[in-house]
């Protein structure tokens, strides 16, 4: 499939990237640092960077803003999602011909082209991939592409802490840090917070009881976010914050939004991408997002977390 993409990357002079709605540093590295490659290795191509904007990830890329005749004959290539209500930019089906490139799991095909690898820790991993296949076809890699590529690996294994880190891993971010970009700024960029940020967090740990199943759950309600002055999109820069307590395994966050509760799933054990799935989401077995409409519906997926959770624990002590 490798093969297959870098040849239409070679046969279109005009190629549009999206990515995921809501973006992470993976969303934003694989879709702007796929986009410089093909620009540092094809300058007369027309490259166009898709989707709305995510403020606190403008320190990676600004995206650009376009007409839909732009997609008259394009390739569009589709980064980092899943499923196609969560690519940022529905005109992205405009395009000529439309190329998926993801780590999740394949549960929605779409496209006329799919790469979909779940065990790559990240599809930045799998553009350095793709950027290494086609290096004998004129593929280039310059300091930009690195630094993004490398950011968006760093985000999604929690900095190499994750169990997706493979040798693969490793590999990529080894060569990636050849590349003369400053890994300290980056890293400033992406984990420095602001005090309200940090005040909220210690808010939700102060609060926080951890349940008999080992879950935890963080509610935070348009209330709280206002009284912090906090946005939801905000939210994403502490999604990890039981990740370090021992009497956790698995937990919650709900984020109330004018129309919907948003919902991020993470654990250090449990399978939760099915859960995700029975609640309008999905993702991977340890890091997943789901939809919830009224909390009574979020304290439903609660129950099913306890019990993910419980069958977890009783898994383990019998393999113990």
């Amino acid at each position: 499939m490798t093969e297959q993409i870098i040849e239409l990357i070679e046969k279109y002079n005009k190629i549009i990237i999206h990515r995921h709605e809501r973006p992470d540093p993976d969303a934003y590295g694989s879709q702007a640092g796929l986009g410089e490659i093909i620009r540092q290795s094809f300058p007369d191509k027309k490259v166009l960077l898709a989707g709305e904007e995510e403020m606190s990830l403008n320190y990676l890329a600004r995206l650009d803003d376009f007409s839909d005749k732009e997609y008259d004959g394009a390739l569009v290539i589709v980064c980092d999602t899943a499923n196609e209500e969560r690519i940022s930019d529905q005109r992205y089906s405009l395009g000529e011909v439309v190329v998926k490139i993801d780590h999740h799991p394949n549960r929605e095909p779409y496209g006329d082209y799919m790469w979909v690898d779940p065990s790559a820790s990240s599809t930045s991993e799998m553009i350095y991939e793709l950027y290494v296949a086609g290096k004998e076809r004129g593929f280039q890699l310059n300091r930009e592409a690195a630094r993004l590529l490398y950011a968006g690996i760093v985000g999604d294994t929690g900095r190499f802490l994750f169990p997706s880190s493979t040798n693969r891993t490793f590999e990529a971010a080894r060569e990636l840090v050849k590349y003369d970009f400053d890994r300290a700024s980056l890293y400033d960029s992406m984990y420095q917070v602001p005090l309200k940020i940090a005040r909220l967090k210690g808010h939700l740990l102060q609060q926080m009881e951890p349940r008999t199943s080992g879950a935890a759950v963080f509610r935070l309600s348009k209330s709280l976010l206002a009284e912090y002055g906090v946005t939801s999109e905000e939210t994403h820069s502490f999604v990890g914050i039981a990740g370090d307590i021992q009497e956790v395994i698995a937990w919650v966050f709900f984020i109330e939004e004018d129309d919907v509760i948003r919902v991020r799933l993470r654990s250090k054990g449990p399978v939760i991408n099915e859960l995700a799935s029975r609640y309008n989401g999905g993702g991977h077995p340890m890091a997943s997002g789901a939809k919830v409409y009224t909390w009574n519906e979020a304290d439903l997926l609660v129950k099913e977390l306890d019990r993910v959770c419980e069958d977890y624990l009783a898994y383990s002590n019998i393999e113990q």
